[in-house]
């Protein structure tokens, strides 16, 4: 595209933990789903800097994540966000600001109301062309499977606030679940567990630390079990310091009521599956994306209780972005929403 066009292409992920924009195929910024602001509401930082200063505030600056279950919870702060992030994307010329033509993932679950709030979002953020893709979509899309052919795929995008799931044959979405359970809920859940059973206080920060480093969906990972971690923080009770190992069977049990959802909602989708496509199914797998299939353990668990195969995607974090990218490239795709 040259230099002084006029229109430039932006495809987004606008994820409840992550936002990650496209220009020209490339992903160019990835970067936390948080805005900092000062108390005239003036934006002060975005992005990974906000994330930095989430929860260590005072009272003239506060953090926000825009989105709360994969949809917007603060319109004005997703607004602020969406401009502050767009304006890292490089796009040439500085001597004006071109329009953007836009594709943005969003739950399949979303109401009229919270897909029109997405598009007024982008609107204000600088887009004049706003189209819309539903997430499971562009992860089949951002995954390589040929979601306009006569064959079932199925696919389940576990995010920051939702976890998406749906059958996709040609170019529609056949069944579907959507549940607002998901890679925040895993936090809420470790949060709430080391304060009950260990008596000690962590941050949302430091619950997510914790996921990474020892989350688990089975309590047997054989080789591939990761080390204790030891977790430092404030006695709840005496508010003197502790340290406390936390090892990964402890992770597997607190968790275990989150994944039971999300499983029997994959069950429910399945059931609600007509027998051809059923049958492509069991013989393709199904496919894991977001950043919850990144849980060790996970694809093996569901392989055993819904015996079929699970597939972790290449590159599980990017799937969404990489579909809005190539939706970006044909716009005459069905399944894409203005």
């Amino acid at each position: 595209m040259g230099l002084f066009s006029f229109t430039q292409d932006v495809a987004i992920d606008l994820g409840t933990a992550n936002t990650i924009i496209s220009y020209n195929g490339k992903i160019v910024v990835d970067e936390p789903s948080v805005v900092a602001i000062d108390a005239q509401k003036k934006m002060i930082a975005v992005g990974a800097i906000a994330k930095q200063m989430h929860e260590k505030t005072n009272p003239n600056i506060q953090t926000i994540r825009p989105l709360r279950d994969g949809v917007i919870a603060d319109f004005y702060a997703c607004e602020m966000m969406m401009r502050g992030l767009i304006d890292k994307v490089n796009m040439g010329s500085k001597l004006f600001s071109p329009s953007l033509r836009m594709v943005i993932g969003v739950p399949y679950g979303s109401t009229e109301v919270e897909l029109r709030a997405v598009r007024d979002s982008a609107e204000h953020a600088g887009g004049r062309d706003v189209y819309l893709i539903y997430e499971p979509m562009a992860s089949a899309l951002g995954i390589g499977l040929d979601v306009t052919a006569p064959e079932g795929n199925m696919v389940v995008d576990i995010g920051g606030g939702s976890t998406e799931i749906a059958v996709i044959s040609l170019g529609g979405i056949v069944s579907n679940g959507s549940l607002r359970t998901a890679g925040d809920d895993f936090t809420a859940d470790i949060q709430e567990y080391m304060s009950r059973q260990h008596n000690i206080r962590v941050s949302e920060r430091m619950a997510e630390r914790i996921k990474i480093h020892v989350g688990s969906a089975l309590t047997d990972l054989g080789d591939e079990a990761p080390q204790d971690y030891i977790v430092h923080g404030p006695n709840r009770i005496t508010a003197m310091p502790i340290e406390v190992p936390v090892c990964y069977q402890e992770i597997a049990h607190c968790i275990d009521k989150s994944i039971t959802k999300i499983e029997n909602a994959i069950i429910s989708a399945l059931e609600h599956t007509p027998p051809e496509l059923y049958a492509d199914i069991v013989h393709n797998g199904i496919y894991l994306a977001g950043g919850g299939a990144l849980l060790r353990g996970l694809d093996k668990r569901l392989s055993n209780k819904i015996n079929i195969p699970f597939h972790i995607a290449e590159d599980p974090l990017y799937c969404v972005a990489k579909g809005t990218a190539l939706a970006l490239n044909d716009l005459t795709y069905p399944f894409l929403m203005r």
